[in-house]
């Protein structure tokens, strides 16, 4: 089996469902995940999990994106992109360009987004999106987003290019939706691209088509992340072998049964290596420093014993 992750650049048509199933098809294994839903007529970065790397999809799901995104002032939709059903259309001819950035970059930092109906969140065991489907519409709580950064790459109204750097569950075409609503002229998302997550970039990235070339070649390992590369940012220690059993069996470590102990502060998480380098899991340690607790366990033993 393979484990480790594969940065996918999901072309359009495809839903991150396809992908995946693509992949079991190319790959010929079954522990298969994605790390976080692009709608079918987006497309970009869509870091895929195999194997025991399954264990950091939620993780990856966790992490901040970047996104580039066209803007399309003067049009609602019942989607929010051009791909819905428009509900309204606007004159864009008395708003200025200065007017457009000035509103969208006012949209930098912390604010309460509402999601949209064509979404996969569900309200009392249903998705939104089958609700919308049915034409229902419903309340949706708003939830506190965070834009890190926007920066205007492009502006020839009523089309503005962006690009987006923002917390996980943001949607890009509410961003959309809200900033043409400021203006008052309304706004839908017309494309998107996202460029990366976390660690993974768009320029990093392989087509499906690609990674059977590389299957085919017998070269699918030269592309495959492996997972602790994820983890870099955090301190690395290695058990000592006399106390490694311990770290295989996920029991609490302590400070004095690690190299490099020094690089352990409070709280802190880490990644546990044993003697052989291999990768046994990301640890956290107490308030003091001196306990390490398991908290992700990515050990095969039955591959260290042969």
């Amino acid at each position: 089996m393979m484990n480790g992750i594969l940065n996918v650049y999901k072309e359009k048509g495809y839903t991150s469902h396809d992908v995946v199933a693509k992949l079991r098809g190319i790959v010929g294994q079954k522990k298969i995940g994605h790390t976080g839903t692009l709608d079918p007529d987006a497309q970009g970065v869509l870091p895929v999990c195999l194997g025991r790397a399954t264990k950091v999809c939620d993780m990856l799901t966790e992490k901040d994106k970047t996104y580039e995104a066209v803007l399309l002032l003067g049009k609602e939709t019942d989607t929010q992109d051009i791909s819905g059903k428009i509900l309204s259309e606007s004159s864009v001819e008395e708003i200025t360009e200065e007017a457009v950035r000035e509103c969208i970059l006012s949209f930098q930092g912390e604010y309460d987004q509402i999601p949209p109906m064509y979404s996969a969140l569900k309200q009392n065991g249903k998705k939104l999106y089958e609700l919308a489907r049915q034409g229902k519409v419903v309340d949706r709580p708003s939830r506190r987003v965070e834009i890190y950064q926007i920066r205007i790459l492009d502006v020839e109204l009523p089309r503005v290019r962006m690009e987006v750097h923002c917390s996980k569950g943001t949607y890009i075409r509410t961003l959309c939706h809200d900033i043409g609503e400021k203006l008052g002229c309304h706004g839908c998302m017309e494309s998107l691209i996202r460029t990366k997550v976390s660690s993974f970039e768009q320029q990093n990235s392989y087509k499906l088509a690609e990674i059977q070339e590389k299957k085919d070649a017998g070269k699918l390992n030269d592309i495959l992340v492996p997972i602790d590369e994820i983890f870099s940012s955090y301190p690395a220690v290695i058990v000592k072998r006399k106390w490694q059993e311990l770290a295989y069996n996920g029991n609490v470590i302590l400070s004095s049964q690690v190299t490099e102990e020094n690089n352990i502060f409070p709280e802190c998480k880490i990644r546990m290596y044993d003697e052989a380098g291999h990768f046994i899991g990301i640890y956290k340690s107490d308030t003091t420093g001196n306990r390490l607790k398991i908290e992700k366990m990515f050990l095969d033993q039955e591959e260290i014993r042969g």
